[in-house]
């Protein structure tokens, strides 16, 4: 405020100073432009950083502990500590910090002590006796389906007896992964309804009626439905990668390393049929969404079909409307020679009228005749005809 007070007093000086003293009060000027549109750059430059934690040295996290209990919620971690504390490499963070709501390539990276996945808006850090919550921008903890995540993961991590529910034998960190994947799957089957119920309704309404907004509102959504296809087709090529490497599976088992005791390559048994349960869920979700966009696609050529044959009949019907007029003119053509001041031998007789309106009815019918004769020719030609008139 000072110095915004001190501009003004100057420039209000600069007022009364003669002509010879106004580059100084343009020069005021131009500087206090410049001095808040540095500070407007300054602000957006912060805000955005809050937004998507640019350029920030802190990460907000959700810490569970091994009985899963679940602590201080978007809690500030230094990106250096997470790197000391569990022996990742600053490229493994990248991800997080350049994320978005919304990400379309699924990554699971595992680390000597520690699982790093990331599908859809969630990415954790999975270890033996902790999993921690890397919290997405955009994802409000009040939200319905974060609610829902953290509920079966702790409930998971707790891995209790009780209402006729029996412990489950998996390792702490397969329980995490399995939660993880359960969300993204019941997220994405939610997302595959919402696409299909409209895909199938626009489709359904084609059937009746061809106008401009349902084929624009079709457009629209098979692109919106080629993305998600793209985005399982994704996931379930990460989940195939994994089960073709032996040695990664038999690295994901975090708890056997903390006990001391280092299992074979081939020995993934748990871990395995975990990934190929939720592979198979994937894939139907996959087969289904292509079978939708085929019946898109299917849709489209149909239509342009029924386009192009409206299209046709258009021209076919200039085209007769043009053999008319030109078998017209073979008349008009007639009764402008008859019609002539000229001395012609037709004018002594009786029957020059006659004459010419009989010659111009024939001349017009001929030309009618033979102009409609070839296009229905070339209406009835097939491929057969026109390759051997090519030969």
């Amino acid at each position: 405020m000072r110095f915004g007070n001190a501009l003004v007093n100057i420039s209000a000086c600069c007022r009364r100073l003669p002509l010879a003293s106004r580059p100084l009060e343009s020069l005021i000027r131009f500087q206090s432009s410049t001095n808040t549109a540095v500070l407007l750059q300054k602000n957006l430059a912060q805000r955005n950083n809050s937004l998507y934690n640019y350029g920030n040295d802190t990460l907000r996290c959700t810490i569970l502990d091994s009985q899963g209990n679940v602590g201080t919620p978007s809690l500030e971690v230094k990106r250096e500590d997470l790197i000391s504390m569990h022996g990742l490499l600053p490229r493994d963070l990248r991800k997080i910090e350049k994320s978005r709501k919304k990400d379309l390539v699924p990554i699971l990276l595992v680390r000597e002590n520690s699982i790093f996945i990331s599908l859809l808006t969630m990415r954790a850090l999975v270890k033996s006796d902790q999993v921690i919550l890397f919290d997405s921008v955009g994802l409000s903890l009040e939200s319905r389906a974060h609610r829902t995540f953290l509920n079966d993961l702790t409930m998971r991590l707790r891995n209790q007896d009780g209402n006729g529910i029996s412990k489950d034998p998996l390792p702490y960190e397969f329980r995490a992964l399995e939660s993880i994947f359960v969300s993204a799957l019941s997220n994405m089957s939610a997302e595959m309804k919402v696409h299909l119920t409209l895909t199938r309704g626009i489709l359904q309404d084609l059937e009746y009626s061809i106008t401009r907004d349902k084929l624009r509102f079709l457009l629209i959504q098979n692109k919106r439905l080629s993305q998600f296809y793209k985005k399982t087709s994704l996931m379930g090529e990460m989940i195939d990668d994994l089960l073709e490497q032996d040695d990664v599976l038999s690295d994901m088992y975090l708890s056997s390393k903390c006990t001391g005791k280092f299992r074979d390559e081939k020995d993934h048994t748990e871990i395995e049929m975990l990934l190929e349960t939720y592979y198979a869920h994937v894939d139907e979700i996959v087969q289904t969404v292509g079978n939708t966009i085929s019946d898109v696609r299917t849709t489209e050529e149909i239509i342009n079909i029924i386009l192009d044959a409206n299209r046709n009949q258009l021209m076919l019907l200039g085209l007769r409307f043009s053999i008319g007029l030109l078998s017209m003119g073979c008349v008009l053509y007639v009764a402008s020679l008859y019609g002539m001041n000229l001395e012609n031998f037709i004018e002594e007789g009786d029957h020059g009228f006659i004459l010419i309106v009989v010659v111009g009815v024939i001349s017009m019918s001929l030309t009618f005749g033979y102009s409609i004769r070839q296009l229905h020719r070339l209406q009835k030609m097939t491929l057969t005809e026109s390759s051997k008139g090519h030969v």
